[in-house]
């Protein structure tokens, strides 16, 4: 007997529908996709960087920030990302209309990277990202390791800045906030990095 074909939506259908249940879904190429639960040290990370961004942009209204965000592909009809689940934040300088389920252009995009999500991340999401004429900055967080890399719009061009370790400032000139590394990663325990193994020379 031969499985019942999933039936594919489009953005349109998705926002329209229900399972029924509390889980959280993106949709992926026309396929819903539950959202995992973030670990604690993932979820610290997001509510830290989070609060900063807000306080970010008290100076710089009609901008906002925003969790569980809405997120489409320029070039596709059946992809749309959910910019959180305690993991992830948007933020635009476009004023939402009432009842709206997606952000619109948006110029700040956070990723908190984890071990499950990572290679979707930097595979998919994040070239998907770059995509979006209004984004300006995409900042990726990662939850085992005090690195932040900014993929930062100049012109027709990327360009990624790196802060690592607990000397170093993370910076977004999107919206014009600076904080240290040590700051925000402050009571965040991170895994050890592996041993590295001596290579026997001779």
């Amino acid at each position: 007997m031969s499985e019942l074909a999933v039936k594919r939506m489009t953005v349109a259908e998705f926002l329209r529908w229900e399972d029924g249940t509390d889980t959280r879904y993106e949709l992926i190429y026309g396929v819903p996709v539950a959202l995992a639960p973030s670990a604690v040290a993932h979820g610290m990370l997001a509510f830290r960087i989070g609060a900063r961004i807000d306080a970010a942009l008290r100076s710089r209204r009609p901008c906002y920030g925003q969790s569980e965000a809405g997120i489409v592909r320029p070039d596709r009809e059946d992809t749309f990302y959910v910019a959180d689940y305690v993991a992830e934040l948007a933020v635009s300088c476009t004023p939402p209309e009432p009842g709206e389920q997606l952000m619109r252009d948006p110029v700040l995009l956070v990723e908190v990277l984890s071990p499950t999500t990572i290679l979707d991340d930097r595979q998919d999401k994040i070239p998907a990202y770059r995509m979006i004429d209004s984004v300006q900055e995409i900042l990726a967080l990662d939850s085992t390791r005090m690195v932040a890399e900014v993929a930062r719009r100049e012109g027709e061009r990327w360009i990624t800045e790196i802060a690592s370790g607990p000397n170093a400032t993370l910076t977004l000139a999107s919206i014009d906030m600076r904080v240290a590394m040590a700051e925000l990663y402050e009571g965040i325990e991170l895994p050890e990095p592996p041993a590295r193994r001596a290579v026997p020379h001779g």
